[in-house]
């Protein structure tokens, strides 16, 4: 039915990330979060997309690989934890298959013969990548079997960042950072958190410490805006900014909770759900100039993959993520039932849950086609997104990476009318259906802001407010551009303000997710930040260091030595409201 002319399409987008770890703290909080990250979902991933190369298929995702993972990545810190990490597990199997033997629980056994066998892949294929992750992703890049996408450099969340001067820098220094590691510029990007806010009038929502009063209202640029000014191409938004519908946040989803209720009243712009199967551009003061496009997020597919109790997630023969045997912290356990007490969890049998994917996938491919069938036969075919965070394939559901591969194939067969695209190929044969003004809003709880500005997180802006102001006069000034000591204390200052800008850390707090964590490595940017601002004004009142300032300056640098051409310039106040594309 194909035959290069598909009546519709999906794309899938997976967006890998996670906060700044390396140097701050190792387990349960910390680099431990980027080990199990690289083990249970990077490289089973790039597994799924060798084994669909080889039958002549692809994926055809938007994976985005955020700059700060990225980052980490390539750190040679990673590089010498991760097969030291992957060791310490292999060794943990062999210890629960000789209890288990000696405690006659065979079948135990044999599932940590088949974790052996899991880790032992793991540091195979890290090995034969060279240690190279993202070598192995800018490789199906660059095949143009997936889209490796771009983020904000820290995953700042840009509805709620104070300067624009800000939002810009966290776009081009995203762009920037993955044009060094993958060789060539991103056509699109994942807003953190489905992030949006309009252009117009904009006041602080919380008073700035130093202050006595929120500042003053004044004029914003659009988000959309900032993505042009970065040479973004498109972007992804949730549901309810392109049409009124029931609104879920996948990560309350993630954490146990249910749909959230009704989003709040906004104008249906199309007819019906139908809307939500185009890409559109963004409408606003620049869009004419330099249009970005959008796309949707479809909730039937989302409500499918995300929800824990009634998704394909929770299924009872699928891995427990929960229950764990110390001191390894492998897995044995089935989902049993989502609300089970961990006590009443029952073994996991790995060859189950395989069947099981390729029944979800199969469903997952109907609810696909129930989706898009009205609207097939249209002149312009229409297109259905379907993003997630990657981190839930693999390592929230074990057996995820193996249901997407089965959706792949299923897809892949002539007599589907659907066909797997990518945003930027959808785009380039079917451009977006002009433009639309869409509202404020994000993918969080109620499609608001609320996940990362409420009661318990409302202090840490009164701290990023002030820090992107002094960041802006000190590249407005121009005194950093010293070529020396000047020029270094900016540059980390610009690295500490994109650390407090990660909405990772409200995140955190709100979800109680690690909430302790969360707190101290918020403040301990802020301190830093403070010092190198501490020592901003002694360089500057008398030209040089002290020995104890130089020395504070030179351990945050060792500490904090992420985005190495960060540029201060990006913070310059502009001058106009809608800047040039890079």
């Amino acid at each position: 039915m194909k035959n290069g002319r598909p009546k519709g399409y999906i794309t899938f987008t997976l967006h890998a990330h996670l906060p700044y770890v390396v140097h701050h703290g190792t387990w349960p909080h910390g680099l431990e979060w980027l080990l199990e990250a690289a083990a249970e979902t990077y490289l089973p991933l790039l597994r799924v997309l060798r084994n669909l190369e080889r039958d002549g298929l692809a994926l055809k995702a938007n994976i985005n690989m955020s700059p700060v993972l990225l980052e980490q990545l390539a750190h040679p810190t990673f590089k010498t934890e991760f097969p030291e990490y992957l060791k310490r597990k292999l060794l943990a199997t062999q210890e629960d298959e000789a209890y288990f033997l000696q405690s006659g629980e065979t079948h135990f056994a044999r599932t940590a013969k088949y974790w052996r066998g899991f880790f032992q892949q793991a540091l195979d294929d890290f090995e034969a990548l060279g240690g190279d992750i993202i070598g192995g992703f800018r490789y199906f890049n660059d095949a143009g079997l997936i889209e490796v996408v771009t983020c904000g450099a820290t995953h700042g969340y840009m509805p709620l960042l104070g300067t624009d001067e800000s939002v810009v820098a966290q776009v081009k220094i995203g762009v920037a950072t993955h044009r060094r590691h993958m060789g060539r510029k991103p056509k699109g990007i994942w807003a953190p958190e489905c992030g949006y806010r309009p252009a117009g009038m904009w006041q602080t929502p919380v008073i700035p410490s130093g202050s006595s009063q929120p500042w003053a209202p004044f004029d914003r640029i659009g988000v959309e805006e900032a993505l042009a000014e970065g040479g973004i191409e498109y972007f992804f938004v949730d549901t309810h900014l392109v049409e009124k519908s029931v609104q879920f946040s996948p990560y309350e989803l993630k954490i146990g909770g249910g749909p959230v209720g009704a989003a709040a009243a906004l104008p249906r712009p199309l007819n019906g759900s139908r809307a939500l199967y185009h890409a559109y551009y963004v409408d606003g003061p620049c869009a004419h100039q330099h249009p970005v496009a959008m796309f949707p997020r479809d909730p039937k597919t989302g409500l499918q993959v995300w929800s824990g109790d009634s998704g394909y997630p929770g299924d009872s023969n699928y891995l427990d993520f929960h229950k764990k045997r110390w001191p390894g912290g492998h897995r044995y356990w089935q989902v049993t039932h989502s609300k089970a007490d961990l006590a009443l969890k029952t073994p996991y049998y790995p060859e189950r849950a395989s069947a099981r994917t390729r029944d979800h996938a199969e469903h997952f491919v109907g609810v696909v086609y129930d989706a898009l069938k009205d609207s097939l036969d249209e002149k312009n075919p229409p297109v259905l997104s379907s993003p997630f965070d990657a981190e839930l394939f693999g390592h929230w559901w074990y057996e995820g990476p193996e249901w997407l591969e089965q959706v792949a194939r299923i897809i892949s067969k002539d007599d589907f009318p659907v066909e797997l695209v990518t945003g930027s190929e959808y785009l380039q044969k079917h451009p977006a259906e002009g433009y639309l003004t869409i509202a404020e809003g994000s993918w969080g709880k109620n499609g608001t802001n609320e996940v990362w500005l409420n009661p318990d997180t409302a202090w840490t802006w009164t701290h990023i407010y002030p820090a992107e102001a002094k960041v802006r006069t000190i590249a407005t000034e121009g005194k950093w551009q010293d070529g020396g000591t000047g020029e270094r204390i900016a540059k980390q200052m610009c690295r500490e303000l994109l650390l407090l800008e990660s909405s990772d850390w409200q995140f955190l707090i709100t979800t109680e997710a690690a909430r302790d964590y969360a707190e101290q490595r918020f403040l301990t940017h802020v301190d830093q930040f403070r010092d190198l601002e501490k020592a901003w004004n002694e360089f500057t009142a008398k030209g040089s260091l002290s020995a104890e300032t130089e020395q504070r300056v030179k351990q945050v640098e060792e500490r904090d030595n992420i985005f190495p051409d960060v540029d201060p310039a990006l913070w310059k106040q502009r001058e106009s409201q809608c800047g040039e594309p890079d």
